[in-house]
C-alpha cells in the first residue's frame, strides 16, 4: 500500500476538527487543545534572541545541534537515569510528534503490530499505520484508573507484535504509572523480545508526590527501549517545535537518515535556546511554578466535575487533562460547544476505549475554569 493510500485511510484529527469548529463561535472557553496557557519563560526567549544575534541561523547537523544533544544527554542522566551517547544515541526532532514517525518508519516492517494502551494520543496509531504497521489498541479500564496491566498486554500479544507504546503521564487520561507498573511492563517486554517506545513529554507534570519513572532506566536490556521527550509542555514551548528521542545506535542512525530527507533539522536558533534552557536553573523554577498552578486547577476541576449528575471522573495524577465519563461523548461535546460555548474533545477521538468520555484540558486560569463549569452545568440542566 502506498503512503498516499495510507493517508486516505487515516481520519483527520478530532482535536484539530474541534479547534476549527470552535473558532466559528464567539466567547468560547476552550478546554480542548492540549497547550500550556503560560508564555515561554523570558530567559529562554532571550537565548533565542542571542542565537539570532550571533548568526545561529543556518543548518545544524541532521541529528541536531551538538550543544543541545549534549544537554539532553546530561538531562537524561541526571533526571531519568538514562545513559545515552549524545553523538550516537540521541536525535533532536521537530517536536515530539515527528519522533514517532521517524521511529516507526525506521523500525517496523509491513504488518508488524504495536500494542498501544487506549485511550491514547492520536499520533501513535496514525504514525504506526503510515509506517506500514498495525496499531493494536489495548483498552484501559476507568475503574483501574486507566493504568496498564500485564494482563491487558498479554491478551493482545500475537506472533506479529514488535513493540509497546507507553505514555506516562498519559494524554488524554492523566494517568501515571508507578515504578511497580513500569517494572512489570518492562519485564513483560523483555520476556517477549519487544521494543518499548516511551512517550515522556509530560514527565515534569506529576502531582501528589508521585515520581516519574522512565522504562529505560529499569531495563536490563536498554537497547530495546526508546525514550521520546519534548520541551513543548515542560517549558511552554509548543510553537518552538523541539523534541528528541534517545535509543539504540542503529535505530537512531536510521532516524537521522530519514530526518535528512524529511526536514534536514529542527530550527537552529530554537535548538540553541533549548540547550540553554535545559541547563539554566531558572527553567526548573519556572516549571515548578507551572506545575503548582496546574495542580491547583486539577483539584478544582476534579471537585466540580464530581458534582455534575451523570458524570464519573477519576482524579488524574499528572499532565493537564481530566477524562470524565459522560455517556454519548459526541453528542455532549457538540451540546457543550453550541449551547455552553465550552470546547471539549470527544473521548472517541483517542480510540475506541475513549468512547463515552470527554477530554478536558485545564490549561486556562481557575477563574475561567469556574466559568466553564458553570456553563456546563447550566447547559446540562437544560
Amino acid at each position: 500500500m502506498s503512503l498516499h493510500d495510507r493517508l486516505e485511510e487515516i481520519p483527520a484529527s478530532g482535536i484539530r476538527r474541534l479547534f476549527e469548529l470552535s473558532s466559528k463561535y464567539a466567547d468560547v472557553i476552550s478546554l480542548g487543545i492540549g497547550e500550556p496557557d503560560f508564555d515561554t519563560p523570558a530567559h529562554i526567549k532571550e537565548y533565542a534572541k542571542e542565537a539570532l544575534d550571533r548568526g545561529i541561523t543556518h543548518y545544524t547537523p541532521n541529528n541536531g545541534l551538538k550543544e543541545l544533544r549534549d544537554a539532553i544527554s546530561e538531562k537524561l542522566k541526571k533526571e531519568n537515569s538514562i545513559f545515552a551517547d549524545p553523538d550516537k544515541e540521541i536525535i533532536v526532532t521537530t517536536g515530539g510528534n515527528q519522533a514517532f514517525l521517524l521511529i516507526w518508519a525506521s523500525f517496523l516492517k509491513e504488518g508488524d503490530e504495536v500494542l498501544i494502551p487506549s485511550p491514547h494520543f492520536v499520533t501513535y496509531s496514525a504514525t504506526v499505520r503510515l509506517a506500514g504497521g498495525v496499531p493494536v489498541e489495548v483498552p484501559l479500564k476507568m475503574e483501574n484508573g486507566f493504568v496498564l496491566t500485564v494482563d491487558d498486554l498479554q491478551r493482545h500479544l500475537t506472533e506479529r507484535t514488535r513493540a509497546i507504546v507507553l505514555n506516562s503521564p498519559n494524554n488524554p487520561t492523566g494517568a501515571v504509572l508507578t515504578e511497580k507498573d513500569v517494572r512489570a511492563t518492562v519485564e513483560f517486554a523483555e520476556d517477549h523480545g519487544l521494543a518499548v517506545v516511551s512517550d515522556e513529554v509530560y514527565e515534569s507534570l506529576v502531582y501528589d508526590g508521585i515520581r516519574h519513572v522512565s522504562p529505560a532506566s529499569v531495563a536490563s536490556e536498554p537497547g530495546r527501549f526508546i525514550t521520546v521527550g519534548s520541551l513543548s509542555k515542560t517549558y511552554a514551548m509548543t510553537g518552538w517545535r523541539i523534541g528528541y528521542a534517545a535509543g539504540p545506535e542503529d535505530l537512531i542512525a536510521r532516524m537521522v537518515k530519514f530526518q535528512m530527507y524529511l526536514s534536514a533539522c529542527p530550527t537552529s536558533f530554537a535548538q540553541y535556546a533549548a540547550a540553554r534552557a535545559l541547563s539554566d536553573p531558572r527553567s526548573q523554577a519556572a516549571v515548578s511554578q507551572m506545575r503548582s498552578e496546574y495542580m491547583r486547577r486539577r483539584d478544582y476541576i476534579y471537585r466540580r466535575l464530581k458534582q455534575i449528575p451523570g458524570f464519573s471522573v477519576v482524579k488524574p495524577g499528572g499532565a493537564f487533562y481530566i477524562f470524565p465519563f459522560v455517556g454519548d461523548d459526541l453528542k455532549i461535546s457538540e451540546k457543550l460547544l453550541v449551547e455552553a460555548r465550552v470546547a471539549a474533545v470527544p473521548g472517541s477521538t483517542f480510540g475506541a476505549a475513549g468512547r463515552g468520555h470527554l477530554r478536558l484540558a485545564y490549561t486556562v486560569p481557575v477563574e475561567r475554569l469556574g466559568e466553564a463549569m458553570d456553563r456546563i452545568e447550566k447547559a446540562l440542566d437544560r
